[in-house]
């Protein structure tokens, strides 16, 4: 069984829904679309990036990478293998708290932009 790995640098193209093609943006993409514009998600990637290094995550997930990489052999592996067993690992172990903050700055940013 084969199945389809997404690239690094962008998420997997969804499969086209062809309902969806009259309908109205849902409410995740005129949001994602309001913190593109206002410049507020390049901030919080930002911040996410301060926070993950200051708490050790990013160090912690370089480690994991190593150690992967030595027990296949450094010849044996490529971006896509570290890829796709490091993003499960990675994504269980951020920290509560910098979810937590990074939600609070949404909500906040949410806040501001509809009133």
């Amino acid at each position: 069984m084969s199945h389809k790995r997404s690239s690094i640098n962008r998420p997997p193209t969804p499969d086209v829904d062809k309902d969806r093609d009259n309908q109205e943006p849902t409410l995740q993409e005129i949001i994602n679309i309001k913190l593109i514009e206002s410049g507020e998600k390049e901030r919080l990637k930002e911040l996410l990036r301060e926070r993950l290094i200051e708490c050790g995550w990013r160090d912690e997930m370089k480690a994991l990478c190593r150690a992967y990489t030595r027990k296949k052999g450094r010849s044996n592996v490529t971006v896509d293998d570290l890829v796709h067993v490091i993003t499960p690992k990675g994504r269980a172990s951020v920290p509560d708290s910098v979810k937590a903050e990074l939600l609070q700055r949404i909500r906040s940013f949410l806040g501001s932009a509809t009133t």
